[in-house]
């Protein structure tokens, strides 16, 4: 079952700001490593190595971290739009470099589903459009998908009102669907591929299934999602091929070129990044990853925290469960509460007391 993959990352990131005002979101860094990372590979792990990029956002910045796709395995073309086109116009903008079955998936899920599996199943199914499903304690942020007991679906509603859930099982952003389909879509106004694609298939009698998914599934869009899925990731819940860059000691990567001294404190799981400098009295961890080049000064104490590259963090500061952008100064004994998110370059004069 050849197919070929497409994956939306035209989106501008607005839920995941203000850490998306430096980095676009496809590849802000889940331990340290850029997030589109692990959908290559899940799209390699199951035979999918032709794959278009939808992009319409900072594709410079896209095609600069991923390049051909060379270094994941896989091959990469991108496709960019002039203006924003909606969900499903972006699967039509690819449509010019797409053939046959396409798996789509949107660039904001870290998942470990099965790909293979619901290629399978469309294929048995006679399909025209699979839709991965997953369930969700909350339908009403999402798009509910009814089917009945083979699959075929029913309807569809957008972030239901709570008397209206009649089932937690929402589209996941996973989808396959056959190339040809994408000339349904039209090509000069915005389209959504959720409120307007799928329900215009059913309403035309096309076949159309959802599936399952089963696995591991996170839409990363929000800062407290982003930070949820690294501990995920370092709690070995997600199955994936990406690892992180170092040796693995005592349950901590360390990166090429760190430096830690005598006397500083590693709990793992924890990822430490390449060239970075912890001093003595330090304490790091557990659940937390410290990004390449960062600088930790002597008492400091990080814990349950995400630090991107190049941060400075002073003497005696304490970062507990937050995020911090590339290149932020953390002044000495600044105390940083659960939650707080720090824009890249931020910088903290010392004794500063942050989310209290």
């Amino acid at each position: 079952m050849d197919a070929q993959a497409v994956i939306l990352v035209g989106g501008q990131g607005t839920r995941l700001r203000p850490l998306t005002h430096a980095r676009p979101k496809p590849i802000v860094p889940l331990l340290n490593r850029p997030f589109l990372h692990y959908q290559l590979a899940l799209l390699r792990q199951h035979g999918v190595t032709d794959i278009i990029l939808s992009c319409s956002h900072r594709v410079d910045d896209i095609r600069a971290a991923l390049g051909s796709g060379a270094d994941a395995g896989v091959r990469l073309r991108y496709v960019a739009e002039s203006e924003p086109l909606g969900t499903a116009g972006g699967v039509r903008n690819a449509a010019d470099l797409a053939s046959g079955r396409l798996v789509v998936l949107n660039g904001d899920v870290l998942t470990d589903a099965d790909v293979g599996a619901v290629l399978r199943f469309h294929e048995t199914r006679g399909s025209r459009t699979t839709i991965g499903l997953t369930p969700v304690d909350d339908p009403t942020q999402y798009g509910l998908v009814e089917a009945d007991a083979r699959g075929a679906i029913r309807r569809f509603l957008e972030k239901p009102k709570p008397h209206e859930i009649t089932t937690n099982m929402v589209n996941a952003g996973v989808y396959v669907i056959e190339a040809e389909l994408l000339r349904r879509i039209p090509a000069d106004r915005p389209v959504s591929i959720e409120r307007e694609f799928f329900p215009a298939l059913l309403a035309d009698g096309v076949p159309c299934f959802g599936v399952p998914l089963g696995g591991y599934w996170r839409d990363i869009g929000s800062p407290s999602a982003y930070r949820e899925a690294q501990l995920d990731l370092l709690r070995g819940r997600v199955a994936t091929q990406v690892t992180p860059a170092g040796t693995l000691r005592d349950g901590c990567w360390i990166g090429a070129g760190a430096r830690i001294d005598a006397g500083a404190v590693l709990r793992g799981p924890a990822v430490i990044g390449t060239d970075v400098r912890v001093q003595a009295g330090a304490r790091l961890g557990p659940l937390t990853v410290i990004g390449d080049g960062a600088r930790i000064a002597r008492g400091a104490r990080i814990e349950g925290a995400i630090l991107w590259e190049r941060v400075e963090v002073g003497e005696g500061a304490v970062l507990r469960d937050c995020i911090v952008g590339a290149h932020a100064v953390i002044g000495a004994h600044v105390d940083a509460a659960p939650g707080v998110v720090l824009e890249a370059g931020a910088v903290v004069p010392d004794h500063t007391r942050l989310g209290r």
